[in-house]
């Protein structure tokens, strides 16, 4: 397994299993299958609500020897009802008993926004909190000081956060973990946390199902590649963002398409191919995230 290399030293398998809207009785049997497969890299969030499944597949793995603890890579996610001070430690040590874990390897700030404690998705303005993103960043920095997890990061921030981030940081996040795929390149932040040793983790790497006007496996470009390397789609696209040195984390939970995603790493893509997939840019969102402005319209600080 191809793997980046972290600011912190720690190594991070180039393709994961993400776990986002795996639903109930179905992410046990993905994480088994993924684990006897070859899948070590495995990415959480509290806000998923399937911690505890995920957990027990992690600690039954290791309970019959499928896999070592320290051969495991897991990331979880600090939600955004937990952004005041007193509260990021808390909501780590809930994270750590659901996933039956001593500690994470990398554990991540999931949106720039702070909200009320409690919330789930914001109902409206009154949900969201002023609460500055250093002082949410320096109790993760304690976290990984105490050794409760490898590394820290962040997701969903944009370039214009991270620099302000950056300047009243001790320790630089090793991870921004953002949307990225065919449609939603990302050659900017990219650039940028390439020039500050900050790694990408793309999510939604292989679009989304939620918009049936786009998609990007369907792409007949993308479609003509997946033909003439004799890969999928899927495949296809996977590649590509290994080649761009990006980190992946496609959900399934079917063992023949998590046996093809990791096939990924096999898959040649010349520089033609290449060329025509960074031709697909649009610079499109599926995960837009309307419903965390409520008056801030700067989410993404886009031009």
């Amino acid at each position: 397994m191809k793997q980046v290399q972290l600011n912190t030293g720690s190594m991070i398998p180039i393709i994961g299993l993400g776990t986002w809207k795996s639903m109930p009785g179905e992410l046990y049997s993905a994480i088994r299958w993924a684990i006897k497969l070859g899948y070590k890299h495995f990415d959480c969030a509290a806000i998923y609500g399937n911690e505890k499944e995920a957990g027990q597949a992690l600690a039954d793995a290791i309970k019959e020897g499928d896999v070592k603890r320290e051969e495991l890579f897991v990331t979880s996610k600090l939600w955004n009802d937990a952004h005041a001070a007193q509260d990021v430690a808390p909501a780590l040590e809930n994270t750590l008993r659901d996933l039956q874990l001593d500690y994470l390897d990398l554990y991540l700030i999931h949106w720039p926004v702070a909200q009320r404690k409690g919330t789930g998705i914001p109902e409206n303005s009154d949900d969201i909190l002023n609460i500055p993103e250093e002082v949410t960043w320096a109790e993760m920095e304690k976290l990984y000081l105490l050794g409760k997890t490898k590394s820290i990061g962040v997701s969903n921030f944009s370039i214009k956060k991270l620099q302000q981030l950056i300047q009243k940081a001790d320790i630089i996040p090793a991870v921004n973990q953002i949307e990225s795929h065919p449609f939603l390149q990302q050659k900017k932040m990219i650039d940028f946390c390439k020039q500050n040793n900050i790694a990408i983790t793309a999510y939604s790497p292989l679009g989304s199902g939620g918009d049936s006007n786009r998609s990007v496996l369907d792409n007949q470009i993308i479609k003509e590649i997946a033909w003439r390397v004799k890969a999928t789609p899927a495949q296809v696209v996977l590649a590509w963002q290994v080649l761009r040195g990006v980190i992946v984390i496609p959900k399934s939970i079917h063992e023949e398409r998590l046996r093809e995603n990791l096939s990924a790493l096999n898959i040649e893509l010349d520089a033609t191919d290449i060329e025509k997939i960074n031709g697909l840019d649009e610079n499109y969102r599926f995960i837009d995230g309307k419903d965390f402005l409520y008056g801030s319209e700067d989410l993404w600080d886009e031009d």
